[in-house]
């Protein structure tokens, strides 16, 4: 079987060497991480880790210390810890500005649905008001009859009966 079929084939795809990893799975991490870093319990840990290592290596006997005063090895735990934690942060804080900037948007839709909603309110309470001010009122049609009344009376001549409110 030959290697190559033909250039009018596409190839299959080879398996990558590189690791493929979730970037949802990895951000979720990176949050957890970054939301531990920022505890009470992580500085706790932190200081009880740091304070047994300088203790161990400056009270211990000199064959069983392993970083001697400068703790040049405490030091480059320390630097290894930081380069990752803050890379770690700052992932975990950009996929908050992301959750914010959606839910912004979310409060921004809304809020012009309400303006939208409370815009043809005032619009449908104000042709009430215009409708019902343009009914004639009870006292208004009484006057006018009344007048009716009296202007038939007067053409007739008889005189009106009182008005038996």
């Amino acid at each position: 079987m030959a290697r190559f079929k033909g250039l009018d084939t596409p190839r299959e795809a080879r398996r990558s060497i590189r690791p493929s990893y979730d970037p949802e799975t990895f951000g979720r991490l990176s949050e957890n991480f970054a939301r531990f870093l920022g505890t009470a319990r992580f500085l706790v840990y932190m200081t009880v880790f740091v304070l047994s290592w300088g203790l161990w290596n400056s009270l211990a006997p000199d064959k069983w210390r392993f970083d001697n005063f400068p703790f040049i090895f405490l030091t480059l735990i320390l630097s290894l810890q930081a380069s990752y934690a803050a890379p770690l942060i700052l992932l975990a804080q950009n996929r908050q500005a992301d959750r914010d900037r959606i839910q912004y948007q979310e409060d921004r839709a809304r809020d012009d649905r309400n303006l939208a909603d409370t815009e043809y309110l005032t619009r449908e309470l104000a042709s009430l008001r215009t409708a019902i001010g343009e009914i004639a009122t009870r006292d208004f049609v009484r006057s006018e009859l009344q007048d009716a009344v009296e202007e038939i009376a007067k053409n007739s001549g008889t005189k009106p009966k009182p008005d038996a409110n």
